[in-house]
């Protein structure tokens, strides 16, 4: 399973997602549906976009987890 950390991002950067459609020009439907993780596929153009609006990699966007360490409560 991969996890999407896109909403801890948004939230250490103390932004709204209002800010990011502005800046980046992606979909609302795009970005809420990374907030609450449940994409089924990320477009590399996307993950291009966040990576470069929060100059990070896209490492700190998606972790994979095994499915063991997906049932538990601690991310």
């Amino acid at each position: 399973m991969i996890r999407i950390h896109f909403s801890r991002l948004m939230d250490e950067n103390k932004e709204k997602i209002a800010d990011l459609l502005r800046t980046t020009g992606l979909s609302r439907n795009t970005v809420a549906s990374l907030y609450r993780e449940t994409s089924v596929r990320i477009d590399l153009d996307t993950l291009s976009a966040i990576c470069r609006h929060y100059q990070c990699n896209v490492g700190d966007l998606l972790k994979y987890v095994s499915d063991e360490e997906a049932l538990t409560p601690n991310d």
